[in-house]
């Protein structure tokens, strides 16, 4: 099992992955700059190359690339063509923020993605599960709660082992629309912590386990 983490890294050296707006990556951007999160971004890869998030990159001036998932006829070619990207950058870990394309990993980055899902695994998360319809499904069962789960990635969807979890109540009059925002509002804290404990060293992954060392 690779364990990549086992000193502290400063600052965090990472590779941002998108798919649309970049409002993960703009979050990211802003906690960087706002010196609330000891990281430097890379390099920003897109699976399409009218991805809105491409512009908050441009704007931060983060070098861009495009790995468009229609010009490969496998996943293991896309995959192959974007963890190229990925090496070129030389990041110590690999961020998904709202990346919709589900990847054959590469040995040498196992354990070093992580993603963002807007509710709490294992519940309401797999294939399909994503952006509104995770918010839907939740109201539709009558949750209580909902929240965010930070992951590390492997080769299933919102499966691999879990770094941190938020929670957030889910009211009588939400709609996807307002649930989804105040999700979205625990991501921003979410995603920064999970990524300072990375960062830490501290952190061990045993099998699905994780595990903090004081």
């Amino acid at each position: 099992m690779n364990q990549p983490f086992s000193t502290p890294l400063s600052p965090l050296r990472i590779v941002v992955l998108i798919s649309g707006e970049g409002t993960t990556l703009r979050n990211l951007i802003q906690k960087i700059a706002a010196r609330q999160l000891d990281a430097a971004i890379v390099s920003v890869i897109a699976s399409r190359a009218d991805a809105g998030g491409l512009a908050h990159a441009r704007a931060a001036q983060i070098p861009v690339e495009v790995v468009d998932r229609k010009a490969f006829a496998s996943r293991e070619a896309f995959s192959a063509a974007l963890f190229d990207e990925c090496r070129a950058a030389s990041p110590d870990l690999v961020v998904l923020g709202g990346f919709l394309q589900r990847l054959a990993i590469a040995p040498d980055f196992e354990n070093r993605l992580v993603n963002i899902h807007p509710s709490l695994i294992p519940a309401f998360s797999g294939e399909g599960f994503y952006g509104r319809h995770v918010h839907q499904a939740v109201l539709r069962q009558g949750a209580k709660v909902s929240g965010c789960t930070v992951h590390f990635l492997d080769d299933q969807y919102d499966h691999g082992p879990i770094v941190l979890q938020r929670c957030v109540r889910v009211l009588a009059d939400d709609t996807p629309a307002s649930l989804a925002a105040r999700v979205f509002a625990a991501e921003c804290e979410a995603y920064p912590t999970a990524l300072r404990l990375i960062a830490s060293g501290r952190l061990r992954i045993e099998g699905r386990l994780t595990r903090v060392d004081a």
